[in-house]
């Protein structure tokens, strides 16, 4: 560890226990009334309002390039499913004493790019798209027929950019299968955790994939590098993007009236739970902006992240942010956890988190399979080994000392019964048949 984090591991004893690979909650001390910590992030419900309309105004050529989206008119959008077998399953093996609702949020099954990934990633694509086709009179206002963008004078036009991206994995997916539909020139810079079945598909697209020996934040340099140099190209940046954010941030909206159809209250005496794993921190970041747009102070969300790469919880415990990574302190970064396989933080979502995170949770790469096996066994869903990060939340929240606190802290404790949890499934239907196999038969 370089000496002057040393005196920073004196002062955040988390660090320590960051550094030995401790399965932990951290619970953020600078989180405050919604009220209050509005006020501090300069995004608004309006700007969730302007995403959402975007993407109703896109429908039409989702819907044309996507037949497998016709069923929902072109809205890119996941189911939310009781999962109450799982929830047996998890109180009788691992003694979770969880009570009230478990629900599933199935990003892991939206269409496109299988993960939750379509959400950002396919906004950004085609926030993007429309304002090169507004700027050239390819769409005349946004009354315009947006089907028009599927026709060969449009591709013509749109091949003569190019799109790039840095990704461990599924955010490549996402804007490389949407860009090139579009009729973009597409660069996916991957880094070495990327797995070789999601390079593979994004050939059949006839993306540029290139491949990194190094990991997710040498990619990133590496396409904005390559990007910055050419004036017809732009660069997707996971690290910094709003338009990311808020394409993340459109599920909470949506996620208003999927509760509703399920009969779930939330309200001061109705808690809300909401659990999601975190990488360098757009998807869950925009989530959770969007849920405390949504539901204020009676949500409580959580990221979780694997032990070797816990990025979010250095950045924001330290207050550094994006100016430590985990190798810093000695971490490799390395997990089978592909999607949250990052070593540094995005610190515009670390800065935007601090007045609203309630924590972030950490655990070892071998529980990926076994959580992975538990729902595929109780419920007959298959996700991702890295989606299945957010069932360690629901697990270790009544038995860690610190999260027990913050439920007394929170006045939650007696609310638990009523409360509602979410697990936020992040990839997983794109995975090939026998790449999930493997993974099933996975011991770590």
């Amino acid at each position: 560890m370089p000496e002057n984090y040393a005196a920073l591991e004196e002062s955040y004893p988390i660090v320590k226990e960051l550094r030995q690979e401790t399965e932990l909650v951290w619970i953020n001390p600078n989180k405050t009334a919604w009220a209050q910590g509005s006020k501090e992030i300069e995004l608004t419900m309006a700007d969730i309002d302007d995403a959402e309309a975007r993407l109703k105004r896109f429908a039409p050529f989702i819907m044309k390039c996507f037949p497998e989206t016709r069923e929902k008119g072109g809205i890119i959008e996941s189911v939310l499913t009781p999962i109450p077998h799982l929830q047996t399953r998890l109180n009788e093996k691992y003694g979770s004493g969880l009570k009230g609702k478990l629900l599933l949020k199935q990003d892991s099954h939206l269409a496109i790019a299988g993960s939750v990934k379509a959400r950002g990633g396919i906004y950004e694509v085609l926030k993007h798209t429309e304002d090169l086709a507004l700027e050239h009179g390819i769409l005349t206002d946004y009354e315009d027929d947006y089907t028009k963008l599927c026709e060969p004078a449009s591709r013509a036009f749109f091949s003569k950019y190019t799109v790039q991206v840095g990704s461990t994995g599924n955010l490549g997916l996402s804007i490389g299968i949407m860009s090139a539909v579009v009729g973009y020139k597409v660069i996916v810079h991957m880094s070495n955790d990327a797995r070789q079945w999601k390079k593979d598909l994004l050939r059949q697209y006839g993306v540029n994939v290139k491949e990194y020996a190094s990991d997710y934040s040498e990619a990133v340099k590496q396409g904005r590098a390559e990007s910055d140099s050419n004036p017809m190209s732009y660069f997707v940046d996971d690290e910094n993007s709003k338009n990311l954010f808020l394409g993340y941030a459109v599920a909470a909206k949506r996620l208003v009236g999927q509760l509703e159809t399920l009969d779930v209250t939330v309200d001061e005496e109705h808690p809300l739970f909401v659990y999601v794993p975190c990488g360098v921190g757009g998807a869950p970041g925009g989530i959770a902006f969007g849920m405390k747009q949504m539901f204020g102070d009676a949500v409580h969300v959580f990221f979780v992240e694997p032990t070797q790469a816990p990025c979010m919880v250095l950045g924001m415990a330290t207050g550094l942010q994006n100016k430590i990574s985990v190798q810093d302190i000695g971490l490799t970064g390395l997990t089978h956890a592909d999607g949250l396989a990052v070593g540094r933080a995005s610190g515009f979502v670390g800065r935007v988190m601090m007045p609203i995170l309630s924590g972030e949770f950490t655990l070892r790469d071998y529980k990926l399979y076994d959580y992975m096996r538990d729902l595929l066994e109780t419920e007959d869903i298959f996700i991702e080994p890295s989606a299945c990060a957010s069932v360690q939340c629901v697990v270790m929240l009544n038995q860690l000392a610190e999260s027990k606190a913050y439920l007394e802290k929170e006045g939650l404790t007696k609310k638990m019964p009523q409360a509602t949890h979410i697990l936020w499934a992040t990839g997983g239907n794109l995975v090939p048949e026998t790449i999930r196999e493997e993974y099933i038969h996975t011991h770590l």
